[in-house]
């Protein structure tokens, strides 16, 4: 059985930092694309960036390009957004995703179980 694990959310102010992380077990991570996702308050949710398995990035959202930084290390199984210059429209749960690739969430098979980032102005 495949788990996704999110974890490093919170209450961050605005411009500050935070790196979320996303540990997966139940299967080979190594060749596993990944992407993270969130959904703000009354709004569909969106695909923030993906990564493919080699590590190049596949996918990052006009709105995160430039602050966002996504990573992975295979050999500890976890993916990586590290998160700066936040703004209040980042405020969003924040979903790791597993098994797709890019902005189309019906292309991925798994899904962790969310995790909340909120910034105050």
């Amino acid at each position: 059985q495949v788990q996704l694990v999110e974890s490093g959310g919170g209450l961050v102010q605005v411009g500050g930092s935070l790196r979320l992380s996303c540990t997966v077990s139940g299967r080979t991570f190594s060749v596993y694309d990944m992407g993270w996702f969130r959904q703000g308050p009354g709004k569909e949710r969106e695909c923030v960036a993906s990564i493919h398995w080699t590590g190049t990035v596949t996918y990052y959202a006009d709105s995160v390009k430039g602050r966002f930084t996504i990573s992975r290390d295979n050999a500890e199984k976890t993916v990586y957004l590290q998160m700066n210059s936040l703004k209040p429209e980042d405020t969003a749960v924040y979903y790791c995703a597993g098994g797709g690739s890019g902005p189309d969430k019906s292309r991925y098979n798994d899904w962790g179980q969310g995790i909340q980032v909120t910034v105050s102005s």
